[in-house]
């Protein structure tokens, strides 16, 4: 194995250690600003993986950007340059994410002026007892 693939392994090894550990975070933790910063590291790695998707192994890779439409630059063209797609995708998910970001936080203040915690299990047992 050379140390390019052996590089590309570890890389993605990482990023499915993080999204292990953030959707822990997400199921295990009761307080939900831990919970939001596990939902935010999860959306971050797992863009990262649909962008490394598009990404070629071999170098020099190439932008993609067709410079002349010579039969000789298409066939470059196809075999260097990097897919634009999921890096398009990647700029939407971005910013979807961090909208939703923005209103979950924004929920969590609320909840804490509201009901003094941000403890879920706390708050389920308020929320059950009917209790503010």
């Amino acid at each position: 194995m050379n140390e390019v693939a052996f590089a590309w392994s570890m890389v993605v090894l990482s990023m499915i250690a993080t999204i292990g550990v953030s959707l822990y975070g997400i199921a295990r933790r009761p307080n939900l600003v831990k919970k939001l910063i596990a939902l935010t590291i999860f959306g971050d790695t797992t863009n990262l993986i649909i962008v490394l998707l598009g990404y070629r192994l071999i170098y020099p890779v190439a932008p993609p950007v067709l410079w002349s439409p010579s039969k000789e630059a298409l066939k470059s063209f196809l075999e260097r340059a990097v897919d634009p797609l999921p890096q398009a995708l990647v700029i939407t998910a971005v910013v979807i994410g961090m909208s939703v970001n923005v209103l979950v936080a924004f929920a969590i203040i609320q909840i804490y002026r509201l009901f003094g915690t941000i403890d879920a299990e706390e708050l389920g047992k308020r929320l059950a007892g009917g209790e503010r």
